[in-house]
């Protein structure tokens, strides 16, 4: 019943209109889809999503890597039981043979990857979040704590020189449906106050749902507003605050230009330490550039033991930058996201290298998202405790906050939602 006798791809279109890869796989239980995201902002240092650089769709089109699953990664994945995850990840990977995907595409190798573990568990007849549960080692039952960006600044709206997320935290809330609640309603309590305070531009959006007002470019005054309506949410005292600097995008020569100011290593970092002092800042990402490595490690000696020190650009998702940072003490969290890797297999050894050091990490979208759910499914298979799934508005970003709450009824009395002990890996 398990076995794959089908596979295909299509082009498709991700939250920004831009085209990616959908995969479907085939049994005979039915037939099983997965969308690949794709990132604005990254890391030079992620596996190759494959462009067709042709006139169609601004050089964006992704024909070749669906004809690459079509023509190539079906034949050679035909006939597998689609329980065995690792084993056809590992059959896709010799097929392109090169160390960051750049033959077949990891958005194409993806797809495929993930396709097959929604095959595998409905094969199971399991849901998606228990059979990852299984692949990983773990009983899931822990709740992630959301990340929600409320303010967008950076790349993703179009703001040089500006930190790029701007996030809040529901850690004192007692479950996962009432940590959503309170970042909802303060998320719309900040777009009252915008719109009076900025009108209509106040409120437009960035990449990922949040605010984007163009006069509000201080991060301090961000931060004030932000706790302003949680308070006025009434939900002061119960909600943190966390930051993607996306350092690698305002840094050039050897500084830091945030905000119009130039900063050194040193400089920045008591930034940070100021920031972190004078607001409840528990999770900083993407500090300094992702080849910055002396200045990572400075910044956890002087901050790591307060605040969680999150690497993207840095490690994205790659087993061999992690084990480097663990050996160079750099960090202490790393930002989870599946197409920077390219399969289902090697995410999970990515979040277990992590997780036997006792370093936290968070499951992540990317800017140019899909209405598929499975990183909100991975969140809770691997007990991993925090997700970042962007603002709670436009649809690609909400279907994983609801895909939550489903898999949080599903629970039902097993459910555990972290709250402060969200760094705690598994509880």
């Amino acid at each position: 019943m398990s076995r794959i006798i089908g596979v295909k791809a299509r082009q498709v279109l991700d939250s920004r209109g831009t085209p990616t890869v959908e995969a479907e796989v085939k049994t005979l239980d039915g037939v099983y889809r997965a969308i690949v995201p794709s990132g604005a902002s990254t890391g030079v240092h992620e596996a190759v999503e494959l462009r067709d650089k042709g006139k169609h769709y601004f050089s964006a089109g992704v024909s070749k890597a669906v004809n690459n699953v079509n023509s190539i990664i079906a034949k050679a994945i035909k006939g597998q039981n689609s329980v065995s995850q690792k084993k056809i990840d590992e059959i896709m990977i010799k097929l392109d043979g090169t160390p960051n995907k750049g033959k077949l595409g990891a958005n194409a190798i993806l797809a495929v990857s993930m396709a097959v573990c929604k095959a595998g568990s409905a094969s199971k007849h399991l849901p998606l979040y228990d059979f990852i549960g299984k692949l990983y080692g773990v009983d899931p039952k822990v709740m992630p704590v959301p990340m929600c960006n409320v303010i967008n600044g950076g790349k993703h709206a179009g703001q040089e020189n500006s930190i790029q997320e701007h996030m809040l935290i529901p850690s004192g809330a007692k479950s996962y449906s009432e940590g959503l609640m309170m970042v909802v309603e303060s998320y719309h309590q900040l777009k009252v106050m915008l719109k009076k305070k900025y009108g209509a531009s106040g409120i437009l959006l960035g990449d990922e749902g949040g605010f984007a007002p163009k006069q509000l470019t201080k991060m301090e005054d961000r931060f004030s507003l932000m706790l302003k309506a949680v308070k006025k949410a009434g939900y002061d005292g119960k909600v943190d605050l966390a930051i993607d600097a996306a350092a690698s995008e305002f840094y050039a020569k050897g500084k830091y230009t945030l905000e119009g100011k130039k900063y050194d290593a040193d400089q920045l970092i008591r930034h940070y330490e100021k920031l972190a002092s004078k607001y409840p800042l528990v999770s900083l990402e993407d500090g300094f550039a992702e080849d910055d490595w002396k200045s990572w490690v400075k910044l956890n000696s002087h901050l790591g033991k307060e605040v969680q020190l999150v690497g993207d650009d840095l490690f994205v998702t790659n087993t061999l930058r992690i084990e480097e940072g663990i050996l160079k003490g750099a960090a202490n969290a790393v930002l989870i996201k599946v197409n920077q890797i390219g399969t289902v297999s090697e995410t999970l050894d990515a979040m277990k290298m992590a997780h036997e050091v006792g370093w936290s990490s968070i499951i992540s979208h990317r800017s140019g998202e899909t209405e598929d759910a499975f990183i909100a499914n991975l969140a809770v298979g691997t007990n991993d405790g925090q997700c970042k799934f962007g603002a709670p508005a436009r649809s690609e970003r909400v279907t994983k906050y609801n895909e939550l709450l489903y898999i949080e009824e599903d629970l039902g009395e097993k459910a555990v939602y972290p709250g402060k002990d969200f760094r705690k890996i598994g509880l």
